[in-house]
């Protein structure tokens, strides 16, 4: 229970990251690439928050570049969804980004979570098979 109230802590700072981003940037570019170059941040940060926070594991290069797999299906869904309420339902581009980023939350836990604590996993097994 603790991980996924951290998770959504954490989730909370970074969609605040994000969206604080994507509204700067949308004062320069279109709104498409305003939302791929804050969900890219935001996404570092939020590997960098979860290891410390809510997985409680070191940082490493193979987690890293693994990372942004958990967030594949929430760029997709925040990006259709995104682009289904501006562009279909002219809803306002300010909103619209928070409104598809809640959708994609419960998928992005579990593959970060698979992710960011399938090495604590093996290891705890190791640990419980020798003893």
């Amino acid at each position: 229970m603790r991980r996924i109230i951290t998770f959504a802590a954490v989730g909370a700072v970074n969609t605040g990251v994000y969206y604080g981003l994507y509204l700067l940037l949308r004062l320069v570019v279109p709104y498409l690439v305003a939302h791929v170059v804050a969900f890219v941040l935001a996404m570092v940060g939020s590997y960098f928050l979860n290891c410390r926070f809510t997985f409680r594991t070191k940082p490493s290069l193979r987690t890293f570049l693994l990372f942004p797999l958990s967030n594949a299906t929430n760029f997709v869904i925040t990006s259709v969804g995104l682009y289904l309420l501006v562009d279909l339902w002219h809803m306002n581009q300010q909103v619209s980004p928070l409104i598809a980023a809640a959708a994609a939350i419960p998928i992005t836990y579990i593959v970060a979570k698979y992710i960011l604590s399938e090495k604590q996993t093996g290891k705890q097994t190791e640990k419980q098979t020798v003893t």
